[in-house]
This record gives C-alpha cells, structure tokens and sequence, in this order.
C-alpha cells in the first residue's frame, strides 16, 4: 500500500468545494476522480466531527456542491457525480486521514503473514509516518511497513451492534 495524494484535478476540486462542504458542517474526507469503464465518476467522500453521515447529508451537500462544480466548470469531460459517507470502516489512504485517526481503533491487514501466522490486527493507531505505521495490539507496539500492507481501515465491529 502506499500513501495516496492528491492528483491535480482531485486537488483542484477539494480546493473548490471544501470551504462549500465546511460551511454545511461537514469534512471532505477524499476526492477521487476515477475511470470505471467508459465512465469517469467524481467521488466525493464526506464525514463529521460530531455524527455519522446518512444519505440525507450526502442530499445536502450533493446540490451546492454540484451548482458550484457546474459553475466552475473544472473537468472538460463529462462524469458521474457521487457524494457519499466515507463509511464506519473508513480506508486511511492519505496523510490526512492518518493523521485525524490517530488514537483511533483501525484494522490493518498485510499481503503476507506476520510473526504469528495472521495476516490482520486490529488495534490501535498510535504512530505513522511515510514509511510505516504503528498499532498497538494487548499493549505491544506493532510497527508495519506500508509496502507489507494491503489497506488500513477504521475498525468498527459489527458483531457488538444488536
């Protein structure tokens, strides 16, 4: 895995529609722009502070965000627009979000096994930096080299809901 950054149209966009998306009350959690067949999608993923995201936030921001990408005009080529919630498992794929998940329960799994036989923890995301991050599991420091990883998730457990 490697830390993603911003490609030029993705930044140009965030940079247009997050002072938007703030004033809503709301965070820009990523920007993809993306090729999936003959289609491009703009995929705009939003998140909050203080609540989880439902489809009725996704409806808010859609409108103001897609008036102003239309008033603007930053993508010559036609796309699908999506907004949505950047989900309870959340993929920390950029600087950001490693740095906001700090502290944070994550699941990270690796391409090949660890020293125990797994190939996944689940603890929490104490350090990182360009190279590796570090999960504490039980009270033991894992470091993990982002080159050994397949992603790096918020973890939510599912089985604890009723």
């Amino acid at each position: 895995m490697k830390l993603k950054g911003f490609g030029s149209t993705e930044r140009r966009i965030y940079d247009l529609i997050a002072p938007v998306v703030t004033e809503l009350g709301y965070l820009v959690w990523d920007v993809r722009y993306e090729k999936e067949g003959a289609n491009w999608y703009l995929r705009i993923f939003i998140d909050s502070e203080t609540d989880t995201i439902g489809i009725a936030d996704c409806e808010k921001v859609t409108t103001p965000v897609s008036d102003l990408l239309d008033e603007a005009d930053p993508i010559a080529q036609s796309y699908i627009l999506e907004v949505s919630s950047a989900g309870l498992e959340a993929d920390l794929v950029r600087e950001s979000h490693f740095d906001a998940c700090l502290g944070s329960e994550v699941r990270v799994k690796s391409i090949r096994p660890l020293e125990d036989g797994s190939r996944e923890v689940v603890g929490i995301l104490t350090a990182w930096d360009k190279e590796s991050v570090t999960v504490e599991v039980e009270g033991e420091a894992k470091t993990l080299p982002f080159a050994t990883l397949a992603f790096v998730k918020l973890y939510f457990d599912f089985d604890s809901v009723e």
